[in-house]
């Protein structure tokens, strides 16, 4: 029987003195597979920012995303101490207890950062499309979360490795700014006359800017699209030539018109939003109309913000605006009562395959190969910072995919 190996990160309710913050550890495959489980060899993986939110997330109630897989009990880990962070990657099925799922299959999903992941699979939550891993303990709309596709019959699988390297980058975060950016619009924009995007060198909002402009070029909206930004990363933002204009944090104030702003906060950086709620305070200013939070892409691995930002009060006046939390399962499963599935899925292939044309310049490809490697990628992420050029792939096996031991 073969061994396994999985990037595992410390729970910040473990409160270890620790001063590596993630560790490789080495654990064992069952020897017999339950009934109904499978067993997948994780290929490879893209790692973004959106990975470092779960991470700080990762225990946070409304979220808990240190429980979708547990990490490995070994000497040194153990799902107490330890959690692995969410990836969105492409996987070989190589052993399978399961009378509708065989060896060989190429699937895509929500995986672990390991070797191999071992699920249970609902015998009967299997279609052509996907195949469901249960998670009774996690509330019923994360179950997008739970779907594991079937790249056969997947209609937006992108074949070859540039296809694939793509979808693990973009898919998860553009269909939270695809859904967003619907639910948005259903709301009539608000009455907005701009949108004003912070983090805006992510690939969450860079893809919001994205979805924003093409529904204007389809003369269904009349909107500005501003983006905030670091000054290390005007340069790059501009260069995507996807907003209107690309403002630094430190000058915004002085460069928004009077508008009626609709304000889309990817980057959860407090101290930022405190200076965009001050700055409309001042009628002159423009008008607020909405502020909402998309994501937390200025959290750093060691950030102890998930334990005190809030997702669900409704905050006073003195505290000023209440951002207003999207969360892509909660509209997506409105909308299933809205639309047909027909129309979703037809919705969602014209907008993947325009997506797949468009954003191969955006960024260039990084790819690490190997357990030491992708721990010291992670380390150099966690002291300095992602690039917004890059696209990180990463995997524990090395560069052939054959690693040590990787028959079952």
């Amino acid at each position: 029987m073969t061994g396994n190996l999985s990037l595992c990160f410390q729970r910040p309710s473990a409160r270890l003195i620790s001063p590596d913050k993630a560790v490789i550890a080495a654990s064992e495959l069952p020897a017999q597979l339950p009934p109904n489980t499978i067993v997948i060899k994780v290929d490879r993986f893209g790692f973004s920012a959106n990975n470092i939110t779960y991470q700080a997330l990762g225990e946070e109630p409304h979220f808990r995303y240190y429980d979708f897989h547990p990490a490995p009990e070994t000497n040194e880990t153990s799902p107490k101490t330890h959690g692995l962070v969410p990836v969105w990657g492409f996987g070989t099925v190589v052993a399978s207890s399961h009378p509708k799922i065989s060896s060989g299959e190429l699937i895509y999903g929500y995986l672990a950062p390991s070797r191999y992941l071992v699920v249970p699979v609902s015998p009967s939550d299997v279609n052509k499309h996907a195949f469901y891993v249960p998670r009774p303990h996690l509330p019923a709309d994360r179950r997008p979360y739970n779907q594991i596709i079937r790249c056969a019959a997947d209609p937006e699988y992108t074949p070859g490795t540039l296809g694939e390297d793509l979808t693990m980058l973009y898919r998860p975060l553009f269909w939270t700014a695809y859904w967003f950016e619907d639910w948005i619009f259903s709301l009539g924009y608000r009455g907005a006359t701009a949108f004003l995007i912070s983090s805006a060198s992510a690939k969450t909002a860079f893809c919001t800017a994205y979805l924003i402009a093409q529904r204007r070029s389809r003369g269904e909206a009349k909107v500005k699209i501003i983006g905030l930004t670091s000054k290390r990363n005007v340069a790059f933002t501009k260069g995507l030539s996807l907003y209107d204009e690309v403002v630094q944090y430190d000058s915004f104030p002085s460069a928004l018109g009077r508008e009626k702003w609709v304000y889309v906060d990817v980057a959860g950086n407090d101290d930022l939003n405190k200076r965009v709620f001050e700055h409309f305070e001042t009628p002159a200013s423009g008008e607020l109309v909405s502020s909402i939070a998309l994501g937390m892409t200025t959290m750093t691995p060691t950030s102890d913000k998930a334990s005190t930002f809030d997702w669900g009060a409704t905050k006073s006046a003195a505290q000023g605006p209440q951002l207003e939390r999207f969360f892509m399962p909660e509209w997506l499963n409105v909308r299933k009562h809205q639309l047909s599935l027909s129309e979703i899925f037809q919705r969602q292939k014209r907008a993947w395959a325009a997506l797949m044309v468009d954003c191969v310049p955006w960024v260039r490809l990084e790819h690490v190969s190997g357990p030491e490697q992708v721990k010291k990628a992670y380390d150099n992420i966690a002291s300095s910072g992602f690039s917004p050029d890059v696209g990180y792939i990463w995997s524990l096996w090395d560069e052939t995919g054959k690693g040590v031991g990787a028959k079952l």
